[in-house]
């Protein structure tokens, strides 16, 4: 029953990214939205999970970036958690790792599926499987992850 749920959640999950991703109407919000985030500066924040490993992660977007901060300094627990979709190449700002999460794709939430669930040095070991059945779309959230600090930019 598990492993049928497992897939159920799997297949959930990957059907609401296709259909968030395929959301024409929604191309000027979303392009209005980048103008916005664009205006603000990227803010580059320090994740770590249950592992105690550190990631580095680029923030774009103020609303998020407000979040981060607001994580931070205790003024919120809601969403403390990052999903985004992984770039399989090293970026500047995050050097130790052979990936880096998409600036343009992440979000902080509460829960999500567990398909995309995994440690940062799990994905650092499996990267070469990461976008077939190990994180589908290469969609990463790992349940354990959680803002520690804020970081100059590079």
């Amino acid at each position: 029953m598990r492993r049928m749920f497992t897939k159920v959640a799997g297949l959930a999950a990957v059907a609401m990214l296709s259909f968030a991703a395929a959301q024409p109407s929604q191309a000027s919000a979303l392009s209005n939205q980048s103008t916005r985030a664009a205006a603000e500066a990227p803010a580059y924040f320090v994740m770590t999970d249950i592992t105690r490993e550190q990631f580095v992660i680029k923030l774009t977007e103020s609303g998020d970036i407000k979040h981060a901060r607001e994580l931070v300094h205790g003024e919120t627990t809601d969403r403390p958690h990052v999903i985004t979709r992984i770039v399989k190449r090293p970026a500047a700002y995050n050097p130790r790792w052979s990936f880096h999460a998409n600036p343009d794709t992440i979000q902080l939430f509460d829960n999500a599926f567990e398909v995309c669930d995994a440690t940062i040095p799990y994905v650092e070991d499996h990267l070469d499987e990461a976008g077939g059945p190990f994180l589908p779309g290469l969609l990463w959230c790992d349940w354990t992850s959680r803002i520690i600090r804020e970081i100059p930019a590079p």
